[in-house]
């Protein structure tokens, strides 16, 4: 194997220890092992306007929190519930005045009610009040608000215990979503209600995968925010106070109208200027235009034809796929939502360079190696140098070669699709293919998604064997990228949340997740979490994994509305979704991305890694990214290929000779068979080419 290639794939596990919960300071191992007690100590949570004391005898712990008097001071407690559903909370307190000291209790910022905490006697008599609320199962966050200018009263600790039967039930999804009426920039959607067990609080709106709008309980949302003339896709989620959350509604196409008349053009970019070459590629950078609404991409044409799109914010791009030492010349321009082009700004011309880089694989021609397949999401490589390639939406498992010969080998037996993000999804070649001729693959079937193993003669697939199964599964957001460790003794499995955040901190599902298994589907002993296939958590929807010469494991990540992400992935680390989406939200205590972007930039699926540099393939950024993996473990020097120039873009794999097979993903459109996979040559500035995975035969 070469040094800088490694896969993993992690374990799928369904059964295990139930995981206690426990206070949000407590470290991952210490949560894993705690008794099944939710309290926490009020010096240990979130203090706002207050002080930790420990003049007054009589409290638990190491102290309490002596509330600053005044309105908004505050104490929030993280509570980890086993289950959802109804919890009694007991707040242990001591008040020494005769004067009420009322606060707000709020559950995640919403559900308030007044409590009372009268005068106990003395500071050192310590009492309790209790409030019923509803928790999700997972992390919740408790804060407890003074309400008046006394300020609250001395807080001891806060204890929940389920009041009743818990509540696991999902709603019903909602039924008849139904596109209602629309202007340039918005839409508005009608839908008839779910049913809940105990009931709905609300709904969640998204479009293609990813979340638009939330409403509360009611039958009508209108999505903003949205791009002239364009066509979305549209699908409504139920959700409990428990936090579960249901199965899509059906799906609807909603378009926004077009655009109010816009006869004015954009400014003409200006100081178009060569900022960097490497042996295949310029770097151009400018000025950037304006525009009387928005400026919303730039063109970047080459020798007078367009070559790829920058975005509407960009000042740079990267033209890659040059033969070194040729001239070209380049020119750029603006245009807006309404069509408006700007002049073009000044032309330059740009030579590649010739070399001096120490092994830096740099992106160069780019040849279609076959066309006519349909979402092809996984791409794994035999000893001979052809592919396997898995079609998401028909279930086939194809040959390819590179000479373009395209073979299909059977269908993934049980294989179903969800009309989103489920289907044939990852596949992997055994590293020890010489001797078993196994071949894995995930996929969605009729009860969630899946590991499946069988084997290949070169001629068909038999002996379909499932290894781990039960992953909880929905439209979107089912994950299923897999990987082989280094030294090919473990197998790692992206997994997605199946559209319930609250799947990616419960410890008790596989949604959400990385796991890791040994080929078999068993699970290895050190394992961060005894019993389960859990190797990371508080995943929302991991696409990429791969491994780079430290044998270190890194992993893309489809954000929600914010952020997406890259991250490097440690044992046990809790990557934050939710309630952390990238850098946002509430991320304490969460492993930080080492890499992010704004959705509308991104949406990342595959991943691979040549020399230390990691390559992103992304959907909606239609484009590649490329960074450089420091000495720190940071991501540096990124650069962006081909944006725009091929659309959707899902999986990039390295091949035995080190070059990248791309495949698309116009699965958006909803045309079958319109997907190709291209081979792109990788040159190595100052170094050798480097192969993938060494698989003999």
């Amino acid at each position: 194997m070469a040094p800088n290639r490694g896969r993993a794939l992690r374990a799928l596990g369904t059964a295990g220890v139930a995981f206690a919960t426990a206070v949000a300071v407590m470290s991952v191992a210490e949560s894993a092992l705690a008794a099944a007690v939710l309290e926490q100590e009020a010096e240990n949570a979130t203090i706002t306007q207050g002080v930790v004391e420990s003049n007054h005898t009589g409290f638990s712990g190491a102290g309490f929190v002596n509330y600053d008097n005044v309105v908004g001071s505050s104490v929030e407690y993280t509570i980890n519930a086993d289950a959802g559903g109804e919890h009694d909370l007991t707040f242990r307190y001591a008040n020494g005045t005769t004067v009420d000291r009322p606060v707000s209790v709020t559950v995640d910022g919403t559900g308030a009610q007044a409590v009372s905490f009268p005068g106990t006697g003395a500071w050192t008599t310590w009492q309790t009040r209790t409030a019923r609320v509803t928790l999700k199962a997972g992390p919740n966050k408790i804060r407890a608000t003074a309400t008046t200018a006394n300020g609250g009263p001395n807080a001891d600790k806060l204890t929940a215990v389920l009041a009743g039967p818990p509540d696991n039930e999902a709603p019903t999804p909602p039924r008849d979503l139904r596109f209602v009426s629309s202007t340039h920039n918005s839409v508005s959607l009608r839908w008839e209600a779910a049913t809940d067990n105990v009931g709905v609080v609300g709904y969640d709106v998204y479009q293609h995968g990813q979340l638009v709008t939330s409403v509360g309980n009611v039958l009508t949302a209108t999505a903003t925010g949205l791009r002239a003339d364009t066509e979305y896709d549209w699908t409504v989620f139920a959700k409990d106070a428990a936090g579960n959350v249901s199965q899509a509604s059906n799906n609807v196409p909603g378009r926004t109208r077009p655009a109010p008349p816009d006869g004015q053009a954009p400014t003409t970019p200006g100081s178009l200027r060569s900022t960097g070459t490497t042996t295949t590629s310029v770097t151009v950078a400018w000025t950037a235009s304006t525009d009387n609404v928005a400026v919303t991409g730039y063109e970047v044409h080459v020798d007078g034809a367009l070559k790829q799109t920058a975005d509407g914010t960009a000042t740079s791009s990267t033209i890659a796929g040059l033969v070194g030492g040729q001239e070209y010349r380049v020119k750029v321009r603006a245009k807006d939502a309404a069509g408006n082009l700007s002049p073009f700004s000044n032309e330059i011309a740009v030579r590649p360079g010739q070399g001096g880089g120490t092994g830096i694989p740099n992106p160069g021609t780019v040849k279609q190696v076959v066309g006519g397949v349909d979402v092809a999401w996984g791409t794994a490589f035999l000893p001979d140098g052809s592919a396997l390639v898995t079609e998401r939406e028909t279930f086939n498992v194809l040959r390819v070669t590179e000479s373009g010969t395209k073979t299909v080998l059977g269908k993934v037996p049980g294989a179903q699709g969800t009309g989103g993000e489920g289907g044939a999804l990852g596949i992997e070649v055994s590293p020890t293919w010489a001797t078993d001729r196994f071949i894995y693959v995930y996929h969605t079937y009729s009860g969630g998604n899946r590991l499946v193993r069988a084997t290949f003669d070169g001629t068909r697939l038999a002996n379909w064997t499932t290894l781990l199964d039960g992953v909880p599964k929905n439209r979107y957001h089912n994950g299923g990228r897999l990987r082989f460790s280094p030294d090919g003794r473990y197998l790692f499995i992206s997994t997605g949340d199946a559209q319930n955040g609250n799947n990616a901190q419960n410890l008790n599902t596989n949604a959400g997740k990385i796991l890791r298994v040994h080929p078999d589907g068993s699970i290895p002993a050190d394992n961060p979490f005894p019993g389960k296939a859990i190797w990371s958590y508080g995943h929302r929807n991991v696409q990429g994994l791969d491994f780079d010469s430290q044998g270190r494991l890194w992993a893309s990540e489809f954000g929600n509305s914010r952020q997406d992400e890259v991250n490097l992935i440690t044992k046990g680390g809790n990557y934050g979704w939710e309630p952390c989406e990238g850098t946002t939200g509430n991320c304490a205590g969460t492993v930080p991305p080492k890499k992010t972007w704004s959705t509308s930039q991104a949406s990342p699926s595959g991943l691979t890694i040549i020399n230390d540099h990691v390559f992103v393939a992304t959907t909606v950024g239609q484009r590649i990214y490329r960074m450089r993996i420091d000495a720190s473990g940071n991501l540096v020097d990124q650069q962006i290929y081909f944006q725009g120039s091929y659309g959707r873009l899902r999986t990039v794999e390295v091949d035995k000779e080190g070059d990248i097979w791309l495949s698309t993903s116009t699965d958006k459109d909803g045309t079958a068979g319109n997907d190709r996979i291209m081979h792109i040559d990788i040159v190595y500035e100052g170094g050798s080419r480097l192969s993938s995975r060494a698989i003999t035969d």
